[in-house]
Formats: C-alpha cells, sequence, structure tokens
C-alpha cells in the first residue's frame, strides 16, 4: 500500500473530483447505470445501483468488468451509459454552498483544480457553464495522455508551478483516497456517496467533511497553524 500523505500547513493547491464532490450527480448517474446493467446485463435494479455505487471512483467500463467480468455487454452498457450520462452533467451544478466554500479557498490564495474520470469535453463543458472560474479543469484525454491520478498531478505541477508537497486532493469515493496515496498527496473525503465511517475504516487517521464550505474552513485553520 502506498503512503498517505499528512495534511500540513504546506498549501498551495486543491484537487477535486466533480461528480458526487462539486456537484451532486452521483444519484443520478446510478439511476441510469441501474437502468443500463438491467436492460443490457440482466442484473437485478437494485443490486446493480448498489454496486455501481460501491465501485464509484473509476471509470464506468473498469466498474463494468468489476461488477460483471467479461460478460460481452459490458462495452455497449458503457457506450450507452457515456452516451446518455450527458443529459444529467447538462442538468447538474454546483451549488451556493459550494461555490462560497470554493470562493473562500481562492481567497486564501488556493488554486483551485478539477480533476475528473470524465471525458475532457464533459469537464470543458462544466467549466464553461460554472460562474466560478478554475485554474484548470482536467478530465479523461487519451490524445495529451491525460487521466486521473499521477497524469493528472503531473501536469498541474507543470501547468501552475507546483510541486506534489503543495496538493491536497478532496474527492466522494474511496477509491479517490487510493489514487491519492499512490500519487504521495494527503486527501480530503467529501461524504454523499460515502460515509464519514466509511473514509475513516479506510484510513482511521483520515479526514472526511460533508461540505466544501467545511473543507475551507478545514483548510484555513490548518494553513494558519
Amino acid at each position: 500500500m502506498a503512503n498517505r500523505a499528512p495534511l500540513t500547513s504546506r498549501l498551495r493547491a486543491v484537487m477535486f473530483d466533480l461528480d458526487g464532490t462539486l456537484i451532486d450527480t452521483m444519484g443520478g448517474f446510478a439511476d441510469l447505470a441501474a437502468e443500463v446493467m438491467a436492460k443490457r446485463l440482466g442484473l437485478d435494479l437494485a443490486l446493480a445501483r448498489r454496486r455501481y455505487m460501491e465501485t464509484s471512483g473509476i471509470p464506468f467500463r473498469q466498474q463494468l468488468e468489476v461488477i460483471a467480468p467479461g460478460h460481452a455487454q459490458n462495452q455497449a452498457s458503457s457506450d450507452e451509459f457515456e452516451e446518455r450520462k450527458r443529459a444529467v452533467c447538462d442538468a447538474t451544478s454546483m451549488d451556493a454552498d459550494t461555490i462560497a466554500g470554493l470562493e473562500r479557498m481562492r481567497a486564501l490564495g488556493l488554486r483551485i483544480v478539477v480533476s475528473s474520470n470524465g471525458a475532457q469535453h464533459f469537464v470543458d463543458d462544466f467549466a464553461r457553464r460554472e460562474t466560478f472560474k478554475f485554474d484548470l479543469a482536467l478530465g479523461f484525454d487519451a490524445s495529451k495522455a491525460l487521466a486521473k491520478g499521477k497524469p493528472h498531478v503531473e501536469h498541474t505541477c507543470a501547468s501552475l508551478g507546483l510541486s506534489v508537497a503543495d496538493i491536497v486532493f478532496c474527492g466522494d469515493s474511496l477509491k479517490d483516497g487510493e489514487l491519492a496515496d499512490l500519487c504521495g498527496i494527503p486527501f480530503v473525503g467529501r461524504t454523499g456517496t460515502f460515509t464519514r465511517e466509511d473514509f475513516l475504516g479506510r484510513d482511521s487517521h483520515g479526514v472526511a467533511v460533508d461540505s466544501i464550505l467545511e473543507l475551507a474552513a478545514l483548510l484555513g485553520a490548518r494553513m494558519a497553524a
């Protein structure tokens, strides 16, 4: 297991997962994924929804291989999900408390970065719709070798003149925590998809928040210490 980096006062940037962290899309995605898996894989609807949530944090195509390894309909299921998820994304924006939290972090001098598994064009569309302007909005782009995890962290460091030690990652899934560990950056869990107890079960010394406003207060206190 990778070493877990502690949350310190040396902070210059926050990287955020998108779905379930900055915008409340996970419920809509779970309903859509369950419908697709029930239709194409023959799974019980409730089981399919639960397994989607349990395996969140990686691309849906990879989730399918965990849920139904080698199933002949996995690629078709992924294609349908990716095509239809656009409607969920387009209908969801950051709420006022999330924007207020991001603005407080920017006032602290922190750079704000989106790091998503979603296709880059989805992330670009999200960033264009929002009134808050991110320093970077990164998604999956095979042509540029960009993906959540080390590629995003390395790109952020190079683009913003940061080191790995300057960054903290906030996400709503246990998999986000694993990626942060692999990158050597501290992780803060955002409750919702998983509970505070789930995050503490992963790391008894871990940190979890219920909102982006709470995260802003936490980071402000750490930076002032």
